[in-house]
């Protein structure tokens, strides 16, 4: 198998389904490809019924390509990430990982066209965080779910906007900027620079306003992070937790119990905005993102430095905090249902707290003058009847 094939299975994966989101190789399976969330098979000429353990050697060797590095990697580590391009045309994140002794290639499906907040319809907040001059942005959420095409698109509205030095540090480089107004530098990790924490300390030297760090991986990166967003920059960068009162519980989790009075307080003068992000299947296809936005305020503040209580919660102030640019999960979902994005089962099934969103589908179905109940024709127990000679049945 020589890269031309390589390149024609890709081309026919691509090709076969819309709205491709990943490739996948695995041995004992067919070609498959994730669309709108579900992994579905591809075929090709000559089929391919059942990959084998060399043809997934080969097909992951040829997207090395001799790199040594990417070797030491996949062998040392038992994974390895890249990005590939095909023909200039279309752009991979890959990871290559080994199981059970084989091969197995994911490529990720990386966007040509850079994001615009007003093309995405993105929450007018996110111009809000292109102005930001300083501090630290988070946006979180399990792999896939949009966080870098977010992030993306706030940094192409400060390209547009301001003339000020961008450095990124990616893993790998996903959306390739141009120079418009500001000035980019986007670095590599494995071919720029070795870890986050490296990059970003050289960051520090290299007189940007803005710095995206791809993800906080270790409490290293995030006190450099931290540094950073207190010496007057701007920080963008990832975690994977499941929303914004989590986030911030994670950051704490990475110190020790005499060290939390000190970095409650650093993190309560760095924190700007924390975006949690979940992808739900739209109705008609393709799929939606749901966003929980996080936004300092004094509430917020208060939470940090002195932690949850049963009565003061994360989610209890993002959810009062509408006129502070706030919300919850279930309060995105419900518009989402209301604009007929989504349907009832996902809203349900994508919520934080079942109970909160349930009552929210029963107000707007009601306003819509629909069921809110499956249970139809309730009745008393054996309905009291009147008996015709003047008694009770």
């Amino acid at each position: 198998m020589k890269q031309p094939e390589i390149n024609y299975w890709i081309t026919a994966m691509l090709a076969r389904h819309e709205r491709v989101s990943d490739l996948n190789i695995t041995v004992g399976k067919a070609l498959q490809v994730e669309s709108d969330g579900v992994l579905v098979p591809v075929d090709v000429e000559p089929p391919v019924r059942e990959l084998t353990p060399f043809q997934t050697e080969v097909f992951a060797l040829n997207l090395i390509g001799g790199n040594r590095r990417l070797l030491r990697d996949l062998v040392g580590k038992g994974s390895c990430d890249l990005s590939y391009s095909l023909d200039d045309r279309v752009r991979f994140r890959v990871n290559i990982f080994s199981q059970k002794g084989y091969y197995t290639t994911v490529l990720r499906k990386l966007e040509t066209r850079i994001p615009s907040i007003s093309s995405f319809q993105f929450p007018p907040q996110f111009k809000m965080m292109a102005r930001e001059v300083n501090g630290l942005i988070l946006f979180t959420g399990a792999t896939g779910t949009g966080k870098t095409t977010s992030m993306a698109a706030i940094l192409n509205r400060i390209n547009e906007e301001r003339a000020v030095h961008i450095v990124t540090l990616e893993d790998p480089i996903e959306y390739v900027h141009p120079h418009k107004k500001a000035t980019f530098n986007q670095r590599e990790m494995g071919d720029d620079f070795d870890t986050f924490a490296n990059g970003l300390r050289a960051a520090l030297r290299q007189a940007p306003k803005v710095i995206l760090v791809g993800e906080i991986r270790d409490r290293e990166t995030l006190e450099i992070a931290l540094t950073a967003a207190e010496t007057g920059h701007v920080v963008f960068s990832t975690l994977h937790t499941i929303d914004a009162g989590q986030t911030i519980n994670r950051i704490l989790g990475m110190f020790e119990q005499d060290e939390q009075p000190q970095i409650r307080n650093r993190l309560v003068d760095t924190i700007r905005w924390i975006v949690s992000q979940r992808l739900l299947p739209r109705i008609g296809g393709g799929r939606v993102a749901a966003m929980e936005i996080l936004c300092t305020s004094l509430r917020i503040k208060d939470l940090i430095i002195n932690g949850e209580t049963e009565d003061k919660t994360f989610y209890n102030v993002l959810k009062e905090g509408s006129a502070h640019n706030m919300r919850t999960f279930d309060q995105h979902l419900i518009e989402l249902y209301e604009q007929g994005l989504i349907t009832e089962e996902s809203a349900i099934s994508y919520s934080s707290h079942r109970s909160e969103i349930k009552r929210g589908l029963d107000t707007i179905k009601s306003a819509r003058g629909e069921k809110t109940s499956d249970i139809d024709g309730l009745k008393m127990e054996e309905e009291e009847q009147v008996d015709p000679y003047g008694g009770w049945s």
